[in-house]
């Protein structure tokens, strides 16, 4: 099933185009990876899919699940079932983590739960992400490392357990170890039937994560949509060939 549909998408930042044009099909249970050069546009994809204000659509459209989403809000869209995992997390002084999923939760769903019940699947998920507990109880990411900051996005989306992901280069700035801890959890996610699209400009995580369908994004448009075999072929030979191919 389609999930989410883009189409003759032009955005502008502050006055200038960005994205060109893009026509984009997101389906259920699949993994879909977006790659491309530096200031390809990817980013500016993810934020106008999430409703980001800064991002302005000139012309076409995003459906998501049928309905056209050009007008929503991102809080709107977030209890619609879309979520983001931002490259760049923001620190947020006073709110701790804990209280911050609990209150996004609720709001997404509109139903309160028992805190004890929350805690204890929060402590679950926090485990399987290899995260002292403690850190629930800590300002959202504030002093945290780059790779804490990415496993508490990914924490939220398995809290939040949203059925279409967006992942802006989650693997940037990860070791060894948590590249392969976030990516398991990715595809615990995914196992769920959910809908993944990540950003990326590694091969480490999608040599765990097999992606169904890559897109290639150059100067505002998807060029190229092939399967998981693409990856290794940019590694190897970069974006050149696509460009003459264009």
């Amino acid at each position: 099933m389609k999930v989410l549909e883009v189409r003759d998408l032009h955005v502008n930042v502050e006055g200038k185009e960005i994205l060109k044009g893009i026509n984009l099909d997101l389906f259920e249970g699949k993994v879909h990876v977006v790659m491309g050069p530096n200031g390809a546009g990817k980013s500016t994809l993810t934020n106008t899919i999430m409703g980001h204000p800064k991002y302005e659509i000139s012309k076409g459209t995003i459906s998501f699940k049928g309905e056209v989403i050009n007008d929503l809000k991102a809080d709107e869209r977030a209890r619609r079932g879309i979520f983001m995992s931002f490259q760049n997390p923001k620190e947020v002084a006073g709110v701790t983590v804990s209280n911050f999923i609990r209150a996004s939760r609720m709001s997404i769903t509109g139903q309160k739960e028992s805190l004890m019940d929350f805690q204890e699947e929060l402590h679950e998920k926090m485990k399987d992400l290899s995260m002292d507990k403690v850190y629930a109880d800590r300002y959202l990411n504030v002093g945290f490392s780059g790779g804490e900051k990415k496993k508490t996005e990914i924490l939220q989306m398995a809290m939040l357990n949203p059925s279409f992901v967006m992942l802006d280069e989650t693997d940037s700035g990860l070791d060894i170890d948590a590249v392969r801890i976030v990516s398991k959890n990715i595809e615990k996610f995914r196992n769920q039937n959910k809908t993944i699209l990540i950003i990326t400009h590694h091969k480490a995580i999608l040599s765990r994560i097999k992606p169904d369908y890559v897109h290639v994004l150059i100067d505002g448009n998807i060029v190229k949509t092939s399967d998981a075999s693409l990856v290794t072929k940019i590694q190897q030979e970069g974006y050149s060939w696509i460009k003459q191919e264009v």
